[in-house]
Formats: C-alpha cells, sequence, structure tokens
C-alpha cells in the first residue's frame, strides 16, 4: 500500500432528500486515501475456529428502550453486538467468494431477518448492527478504514427497494443540546440551557437495492454517502454488476470525511475517490470504531440479502505509531 498522502480538490453539490453529486460548487482541502499509514485494527477471518456467541435475545434499545445483557460477541474478542440494535442473526465464516483477496480462504457472512424488537415484527425497514472493538483516535492521527464487500446475484437479494446493508463509522464531535436549567435559573424563568457536549454521529455508506420494476427494466444497486453538512444521504455511483467491492473512509484532522469506493479487492488509489462532506455539519474528533448495517423489512418472513465482508482494516496515518495488539481471547455468557 503507497503510504503517501494525496491532495486533491474536491466538486460537490446536493440537492433534495436524497443528493447528487455534481460539481458546481468547489472547496479545496487535504484528503488521504483510505489504507494510508499503520494498521490500528483488524480481522481476517482466516482462523478456522471463528465462531460467535449471541445471547439472545438481542438489544432493541433503538425501537423500545431495551438493551438484554449479556451482549453477543466473537469469541476472539474483536467483535461485540450493538446494544442499540442487537446484531444479526447469521454471523458465519464462509469460504472467500470466488475473486476475493489472495490468499483469503475465510470470510464473513452476515445475514438477518427480525431486526426489529425480539419476537414482535414491525413490518418496517429495521437493521441490526455488528460493530468491530477498537481503541478510539483522535482524528489528528487521521484514522481511515478499508473493508471488502461481496455483493451476491441480483436473484439473491431481498426483494425490496431501499436500503439493504452499511457501512459506517463510529464518531463523536461537539453539538448544542439543551438540559434543564438550575434550580437558580428556573427561580428566574429560564427552564433549558445551551450546551455543547460530545455526542455520536455514523458517516459512511449505504447500499441500495432497485429490484426490477416496470419503471426499472434492470435491477441494480446505489451507494448512498451519508451525509452531507445537513445529515441528508447523497446518491453516488450504480453498481450494476454484483460480485466485490472494495469501500473506504478516512478523517483528515478537520473533521472531514472522504469517500472511496471500487469494483474489485484492489487496494484503494486517488482514483477511487467519491466526495468528502463534514456530516451533518458536525466538526467529529474522535473515530472510534467501524460497524455494519445488516437492514430486513422485519416482517417476520423475509430474510435480508445475504452479506458477505472480509478483512475489514482500520488505519492512522498521524500521531505517534500505535502498535496493533491482539485481542485477548474470551468466552461469551450464553
Amino acid at each position: 500500500m503507497n503510504g503517501r498522502i494525496r491532495l486533491r480538490t474536491l466538486a460537490c453539490c446536493c440537492i433534495g432528500s436524497a443528493v447528487l453529486l455534481s460539481g458546481l460548487s468547489t472547496v479545496a482541502h487535504a484528503q488521504v486515501v483510505p489504507g494510508t499509514g499503520t494498521l490500528h485494527n483488524t480481522d481476517d477471518f482466516e482462523s478456522e475456529d471463528w465462531s460467535y456467541v449471541f445471547n439472545l435475545p438481542k438489544s432493541s434499545k433503538e425501537e423500545d428502550e431495551t438493551i438484554r445483557y449479556p451482549l453477543g460477541g466473537s469469541t476472539n474478542g474483536r467483535w461485540i453486538e450493538s446494544p442499540k440494535r442487537g446484531q444479526p442473526d447469521v454471523i458465519k465464516r464462509v469460504a472467500t467468494p470466488a475473486g476475493g483477496l489472495e490468499g483469503s480462504e475465510g470470510a464473513l457472512l452476515l445475514q438477518t431477518r427480525d431486526t426489529g424488537i425480539p419476537g414482535r415484527p414491525m413490518g418496517k425497514q429495521c437493521q441490526d448492527d455488528f460493530i468491530l472493538k477498537a481503541r478510539p483516535l483522535a482524528v489528528n492521527y487521521t484514522p481511515s478504514f478499508v473493508v471488502r464487500v461481496y455483493l451476491p446475484e441480483w436473484s439473491e437479494w431481498e426483494q425490496r427497494h431501499g436500503v439493504s446493508f452499511g457501512i459506517r463509522a463510529g464518531m463523536q464531535g461537539p453539538q448544542e443540546t439543551f438540559e434543564d436549567a438550575s434550580f437558580a435559573r428556573r427561580l428566574f424563568g429560564q427552564k433549558q440551557v445551551r450546551v455543547t457536549k460530545n455526542e455520536p454521529f455514523y458517516p459512511g455508506f449505504f447500499i441500495q437495492f432497485n429490484p426490477k420494476s416496470a419503471q426499472n427494466p434492470e435491477p441494480h444497486a446505489v451507494i448512498l454517502i451519508r451525509g452531507n453538512e445537513l445529515g441528508q444521504d447523497m446518491q453516488s455511483r450504480k453498481i450494476l454488476q454484483p460480485g466485490w467491492w472494495t469501500f473506504g473512509m478516512s478523517v483528515t484532522p478537520d473533521g472531514r470525511c472522504h469517500y472511496y469506493a471500487k469494483p474489485g479487492v484492489d487496494d484503494l488509489t486517488s482514483s477511487d475517490y467519491i466526495t468528502s462532506t463534514l456530516p451533518y455539519s458536525i466538526q467529529g474528533n474522535v473515530f472510534n470504531t467501524i460497524f455494519f448495517n445488516v437492514c430486513s423489512a422485519d416482517n417476520g418472513r423475509s430474510w435480508s440479502t445475504p452479506w458477505i465482508i472480509d478483512d475489514p482494516k482500520v488505519y492512522h496515518a498521524g500521531g505517534q505509531p500505535t502498535r496493533f495488539a491482539q485481542p485477548r481471547q474470551r468466552s461469551f455468557r450464553r
């Protein structure tokens, strides 16, 4: 991997709730190709005894404010269930599909059906999360991630128009909020005060499926970028052929996120650049980790698209070098 930082000018504009990328305005700033620098965290799924303990029922805090401990996790200590949304129903090491990374024999299958509240199908799109455990990095370390994703044949997708998969980063940044005023302030009629706190936000990619229909003669997928300065999803490249794709995102010390993607499994280069944004207009200051969303209709019947990921990697290109430490093996209580 070429470790040099590339500089480039971006052009983008935001149109409507699903925003189309174009060249109507330009902003000059530095970019970093994902995968630049020092490896911080990864899992290659090559161990034949890779396994995951589910600890059901799973959490669904987003839907009913319920976290169900103990959380699920992989036995190698690298992955954990999301307390907010729970984990996918299928998390399984599989043989790497043809055309994958050279030398890779193992990859990870993620598939789900019951994405909302356990035992209570909600009949709307919901999602599960699969989270890589990692030490947080300040953005002045210039963090980035790269992952290979296998898209199956169109006939194997959940035949539903909408978002099917997410590839995202967990970040934090200063955001204004309101809190109840102190007793002394309430005496003078001030009920709330404005405060600034470091709060989470989640930039990244979504893959949306557009099945065959009268209006759409051929099935295809679309890459959505989350998000622009208003937090809206930005419509990017079409995916006309399934198979392996490589996705990556980097974060520069100014808090901007830079998005890259290409078909195949080769390392990303500057030519794979899509756009750069300051998501939600938040100047992020901490990069926590990466995670994957697996979406379904949550109707109790329809299984999600079977997603396969391989070699997710987190890097940093600045600050003091960080030695990559293998997580200790641990057992999860069922």
